[in-house]
């Protein structure tokens, strides 16, 4: 009996052995697969193939400068849209001098005193080089002017008509911008508003967009 397990013993113990030095065979036999240039190298073309798996988004397509990125991004704010909605950028570069200006009678003088008609007569000839009068009737019945009514074909840019007095079909104007803000001189003077209040769609009688060039 006890020579039984004697051998039982001693062919576990030459399993063991074997199996030992056939382990330390292998891993000394294991081929090395780089030199330490070779490693490097291979380090480096993985980043790259990890960087190329990820797109790389230009948010300034446009090659924008400084001041036009910061008109951009300021008046998506206040219109409360995103900045790539703000597309005509000469129109808010150009009324943000005048925001705050106080309103008067037959005045065109930023931070001193305006009034709206003279304003967009201002504005359409510097920005669109199209010359209106300067009243908000002259406007109305200008020949370069595609008017309409819809509110839903509204887009940056348009001259709004309203009428206050009674005795005066067209009595002032606007300009509408974006999301429901319009730029408009009212006794708080000319700032940017929103066009759902009453106070403009009671007296909202229609909109006007420049032709288009035939």
């Amino acid at each position: 009996m006890n020579s039984k397990k004697n051998q039982l013993f001693l062919i576990l113990f030459i399993g063991i052995v074997l199996s030992s030095c056939n382990g330390k065979k292998y891993i000394y036999e294991l081929p090395y697969q780089y030199s330490s240039e070779d490693f490097t190298n291979a380090k480096s073309n993985e980043k790259e193939e990890m960087s190329s798996a990820y797109s790389v988004v230009d948010d300034n397509p446009q090659g924008l400068n400084d001041d036009t990125l910061r008109i951009k991004e300021k008046y998506s704010i206040i219109m409360e849209v995103m900045p790539k909605e703000i597309r005509d950028y000469k129109l808010y570069s150009y009324l943000d001098d005048w925001i705050g200006t106080p309103y008067q009678k037959q005045m065109l003088e930023k931070q001193v005193g305006v009034e709206a008609s003279y304003f967009v007569q201002a504005l359409y000839s510097d920005i669109y080089k199209k010359t209106f009068p300067k009243t908000p009737d002259g406007i109305f019945r200008s020949k370069s002017l595609q008017l309409f009514t819809g509110r839903t074909f509204l887009k940056e840019g348009d001259i709004l008509f309203f009428r206050y007095d009674k005795f005066r079909p067209i009595s002032d104007v606007g300009i509408y911008l974006h999301n429901d803000r319009i730029l408009a001189c009212t006794a708080k003077g000319l700032n940017i508003y929103n066009f759902n209040d009453e106070y403009f769609q009671l007296r909202y009688v229609a909109a006007g967009r420049l032709k288009e060039k035939e």
